[in-house]
């Protein structure tokens, strides 16, 4: 299958509701689509074109396109700057002049270019058609892909998606402040390999971190990572304390790896504002109850003091043995054999006043007690309207864990994980309601 063909069954896959025009001098029709041998054989104006040419031919295309009157391209080809080659950087800043010259904005090149659900805008098929608050800034057309398969399972839906490739024209301070003005988008993610104008990213930065999060994932802090940008999108990578003071002046959310940028899109998509830092914590295992309250001290957060009222209740159907009535709540064992001890531990501390927040590490012994405890632990969070954080166990479902995040409620791999996460979003919070309060 050619290239073209995944970019064309993308926007058929995604219901796209404007005119699709295919441009192959070789056929006729494409996929129940009438073809054209030319940009200028198309009878009609054009917004946006994807061009999949070899470099070699795409000046060509790109002067032809600025002659139809096109407003944008997305330059899926390669094998410019990131070439390291006077000639490929030569070739992309041609590029650049022909567009301008017209008024035509580029996106790449070595980029993949929109998915935007709400528009029927995508670069893979099978990516979800329902639109949602998180918008993607992305050097990266690979993960965009991955992301966007695999958002479902962590309750993540997409306003717009951008994989912006070598950015010879549009760069991602342009579309972080595009972003940061979207009443569609309630938060930013950003894989980010190099920065052109550090100036104006900081600005862009600065604007759209008072208005909503911007998470960003930035490689290229190593020599070999740096190597590897380079090569990737002829990246220029930044020295890491200078792009930790970027993100200090900044606001942004600074994360480190792929799950660390999953687990914090999740959080920020899913978690209410105005989060306290006092988390009562249940666990039947106890060593897991130990190493989730670790955690919750090692970012800042606090164990929260149960009531006597709250013990007293606990008390009355946690067994004696092997088990801890104090916050971290120790349910034991007899619990993944009786659901409902979990079920009854959650709603009792939920209940407490002094409580801001509920962390679960739980597991069923059968498909049957998952179930009843994933549906119970959602109803618990609506009916007390609490942050539920939800950890697994190994063997626990994860489509139940998918349940959990389509019904508003985190669920992570670890307590470690869901920590550092539940402390980012209040601490971003915290960070902009001191901002605001200044302004």
């Amino acid at each position: 299958m050619k290239t073209g063909k995944i970019f064309l069954m993308a926007l058929l896959d995604q219901g796209f509701p404007g005119r699709i025009y295919p441009v192959n001098p070789e056929a006729e029709e494409i996929d129940g689509l009438k073809a054209f041998p030319s940009v200028s054989a198309i009878p009609g104006p054009v917004d946006l074109a994807i061009v999949l040419v070899p470099y070699y031919h795409a000046l060509s295309v790109i002067r032809e396109c600025a002659a139809k009157g096109v407003k944008g391209a997305v330059l899926f080809t390669s094998g410019y700057k990131e070439t390291g080659t006077d000639e490929g950087k030569a070739m992309e800043e041609d590029l650049v002049r022909e567009a301008r010259a017209s008024g035509m904005r580029l996106i790449g090149p070595n980029g993949m270019g929109f998915y935007a659900p709400k528009s029927g805008l995508s670069f893979f098929p099978e990516l979800s058609r329902e639109p949602g608050p998180v918008g993607i800034i992305s050097h990266s057309g690979s993960l965009t892909n991955i992301l966007g398969r695999m958002a479902s399972q962590k309750g993540i839906r997409f306003s717009k998606v951008v994989s912006l490739g070598n950015e010879c024209d549009l760069t991602c301070a342009d579309f972080l402040t595009y972003l940061g003005r979207d009443p569609d988008t309630g938060l930013i993610g950003g894989y980010i390999e190099g920065v052109k104008d550090g100036p104006l990213f900081l600005n862009a930065l600065r604007k759209a971190s008072l208005e909503k999060p911007v998470i960003l994932w930035k490689v290229g802090m190593t020599p070999e990572g740096s190597l590897a940008a380079a090569s990737h999108t002829g990246a220029l990578a930044g020295a890491g304390n200078i792009w930790g003071g970027v993100v200090g002046q900044g606001g942004a959310v600074p994360v480190v790896g792929f799950e660390a940028w999953v687990d914090a899109l999740m959080g920020f998509a899913l978690l209410p504002p105005r989060l306290g830092d006092r988390l009562a914590i249940i666990s039947g295992p106890g060593g897991l109850a130990v190493s989730a309250a670790e955690a919750c001290g090692s970012v800042g957060l606090r164990l929260a003091k149960l009531s006597d009222q709250s013990r007293s209740t606990l008390a009355e159907f946690v067994p004696p043995t092997g088990t801890s009535l104090r916050n971290p709540i120790d349910v034991g064992l007899t619990a993944y054999l009786e659901t409902e001890i979990y079920i009854q531990a959650a709603r009792t501390v939920a209940e407490d006043p002094g409580v801001d927040a509920i962390v679960i590490v739980g597991i069923g012994h059968s498909p049957e007690t998952n179930r009843l405890y994933t549906e119970s632990m959602i109803r618990a969070r609506e009916d007390f309207q609490k942050p539920f954080i939800m950890v697994s166990i190994p063997g626990f479902d994860p489509d139940l864990g998918q349940r959990f995040c389509e019904a508003g409620v985190p669920f992570f791999e670890t307590s470690e994980r869901a920590m550092r996460t539940y402390a980012q979003v209040r601490r971003y919070q915290l960070w902009r309601q001191e901002r605001k309060k200044g302004e």
